[in-house]
C-alpha cells in the first residue's frame, strides 16, 4: 500500500456557492474524509481507536488555494503523514484535478484524545508505534505552516450564535468544519462577489458542546486579511481564525 493515498471526489453542486465553486468548508470537510480513509487503512483510522477508547482530534488545518473546483467537477484529495511526535501528527494534503491542474494545499496537525478523559495520548502506543511506517517526510507541500494568529484586544465583537444538533460532531463537541463554516459566514455574498479566499487557517483551543453560544470576535489585520476569535460565553476560547481573501 502506498503511503500516499489519493481519494476522488466530485464537487457536487449543492456543495458549491453561488459562484458555481466548492464552499471552503466543503473542501475541508473532503480533506478530513480523506484522512480517515488513509488512516483507516494503515490501522490508526477512526474506526479501530473508538474500540479502544481513543480518537483522533484535529490542533491545526490551514488550506491555501489557487481556484476552487467548480460544480460537477470531479478532484482527488491526495494525503500524507508529514511527521509524528509523542502526542501530534502532521499530515498534509494536495487538490489535483483530474486532468493534473493542482486547485490548492492543505496542512493539517492531529492530537490523539482518550475519549473518557478527553486529554492527550500517546499516539506511539497505537500498534507499537506504527504510524511511523507511514511518514512522507520529502514529499512537497509548498504552503506555509502557519503559526499562532496573533490578535488585539481592539477586536470587534461581530455576532454571537447559538449552536444545535447539527453543529456537534462523532467526538461530541461542535464539528471543526462547522466552525469553518461559522466563520466565514461573517462577510457577505456582495463580500464574496467581489473577493476570494486565498489562504484560510484556524486553531483549536478548547472544545465546545451543543448549547454554548459562540461569540465571534473580527479583527483586520492587513489589507484583506483578518482574523477571528471564538469564545463561549464564560470567556473560554475556542479556536483561532486567519482569513486571507483576494
Amino acid at each position: 500500500m502506498d503511503k500516499v493515498g489519493s481519494y476522488e471526489f466530485l464537487a457536487e453542486p449543492f456543495h458549491c456557492d453561488f459562484s458555481g465553486r466548492l464552499f471552503m468548508g466543503h473542501l475541508g470537510n473532503h480533506m478530513l474524509n480523506a484522512a480517515d480513509f488513509h488512516s483507516s487503512a494503515r490501522g490508526f483510522g477512526m474506526k479501530y481507536l473508538m474500540t479502544i477508547n481513543r480518537s483522533w482530534v484535529l490542533s491545526r488545518l490551514a488550506i491555501e488555494m489557487t481556484e476552487m473546483p467548480q460544480q460537477y467537477t470531479k478532484f482527488n484529495v491526495e494525503t500524507w503523514v508529514e511527521s509524528a511526535m509523542r502526542y501530534f501528527t502532521s499530515r498534509n494534503f494536495s487538490v489535483i484535478g483530474n486532468d493534473g491542474h493542482t486547485y490548492g494545499y492543505g496542512r493539517s496537525i492531529w492530537a490523539m484524545i482518550d475519549t473518557e478523559s478527553r486529554q492527550p495520548t500517546d499516539i506511539f502506543s497505537i500498534d507499537d508505534g506504527a504510524i511511523n511506517n507511514w511518514i512522507v517526510a520529502d514529499k512537497e507541500c509548498p504552503i506555509d505552516k502557519g503559526g499562532r494568529v496573533k490578535m488585539s484586544d481592539s477586536a470587534q465583537l461581530v455576532r454571537t450564535i447559538d449552536t444545535y444538533y447539527n453543529d456537534v460532531d462523532i467526538n461530541g463537541h461542535i464539528n471543526s468544519v462547522k466552525y469553518i463554516e461559522h466563520i466565514l459566514d461573517l462577510w457577505t455574498i456582495d463580500w464574496y462577489k467581489e473577493h476570494q479566499i486565498k489562504r484560510f487557517e484556524i486553531a483549536y483551543v478548547a472544545e465546545a458542546h451543543a448549547g454554548d453560544q459562540l461569540s465571534f470576535y473580527r479583527e483586520e489585520t492587513a489589507e484583506d486579511e483578518f482574523c477571528v476569535r471564538i469564545a463561549k460565553t464564560d470567556g473560554t476560547e475556542c479556536c483561532r481564525s486567519k482569513v486571507k481573501f483576494v
